[in-house]
C-alpha cells in the first residue's frame, strides 16, 4: 500500500524503494544474520527466568498494532518446554486489547528486559488465550489464580544489542528526571476520558488504591 503523506519528504513506501534504501543501510553482520533460533534453549530459559518485565506486541485482523506491558516478579513467565511459554494475565483495565487481537491474529512479539542489563531478549511466535488449570494454578500469587494467560508457541528467539538502552540511560538513576517534572498521568486520564465531575485528585486516589489492593 502506498500512503499519501504529502507534507513529509523521503518516505519509503514501496518494495522497490525499500530495496534501494536497504543498499544505503548495508547488510547485517554474520553474527546478526545468524543469531535467530527457533526454540527455547538454556540461555533463553535463563534470561526469561530472571526477567520481571516484558512488552507484548499484537495486531488485529487489519494489522492495527498494540503494545502493552507485562510485569511481575522475575520468573513470572513460565517456560513449559523448548517450544512453549506461558504469560499469566494479571488484573488490569479489562479492555482485553491483546487478547481480542489474538483471536483474529495469533502473531505475537515479545521483548523481555532485565534491570541493569542492556541486552534485551526478543521472542516472536503464535499466541493463544489459555485457561489450562495446571498452568493457572502454577501462576497463582497470594492464593489468587489468574483467569487466563497467554500461551506462546515460539518461532524465533534472539538477543538485541544494548545500544538503545545505553543511549537512553535507562538503567542510570542519575539520569532520571525529577519526579515533579514528570507528566501528570491522573490529569492526562481526566482530559482523555472526559468523564464529567471527576478531578485529577480523585483519579490519583483511585489509581493508588488499585496499585495497593488489586495487583493480583
Amino acid at each position: 500500500m502506498v500512503f499519501e503523506i504529502k507534507k513529509f519528504e523521503g518516505i519509503v513506501s514501496t518494495a522497490e524503494e525499500f530495496e534501494l534504501f536497504r543498499t544505503s543501510v548495508g547488510t547485517p553482520s554474520e553474527r546478526a544474520a545468524n543469531k535467530v533460533i527457533s526454540y527455547i534453549d538454556d540461555h533463553v530459559r535463563e534470561y526469561i527466568s530472571k526477567s520481571p518485565f516484558l512488552t507484548m506486541a499484537t495486531a488485529n485482523s487489519e494489522g492495527q498494532c498494540d503494545v502493552s506491558p507485562r510485569g511481575d516478579q522475575p520468573g513470572f513467565v513460565s517456560v513449559i518446554d523448548e517450544q512453549y511459554l506461558f504469560i499469566p494475565e494479571r488484573p488490569g483495565n479489562k479492555r482485553m486489547d491483546s487478547a481480542q487481537n489474538i483471536i483474529t491474529n495469533p502473531n505475537i512479539g515479545l521483548i523481555f528486559l532485565i534491570p541493569g542489563l542492556g541486552e534485551t531478549l526478543r521472542v516472536n511466535g503464535k499466541a493463544y488465550i489459555c485457561r489450562d488449570p495446571e498452568l493457572l494454578e502454577m501462576s497463582a500469587v497470594n492464593g489468587r489464580v489468574p483467569l487466563f494467560g497467554i500461551l506462546v508457541k515460539v518461532q524465533e528467539c534472539y538477543v538485541h544489542c544494548a545500544k538503545a538502552l545505553i543511549r537512553s540511560s535507562m538503567w542510570k538513576p542519575e539520569s532520571w528526571p525529577e519526579k515533579a517534572t514528570l507528566p501528570s498521568v491522573p490529569q492526562m486520564l481526566v482530559d482523555h476520558a472526559k468523564i464529567p465531575n471527576v478531578t485529577s485528585e480523585e483519579v490519583a486516589k483511585s489509581l493508588q488504591e488499585g496499585y495497593v489492593n488489586r495487583l493480583y
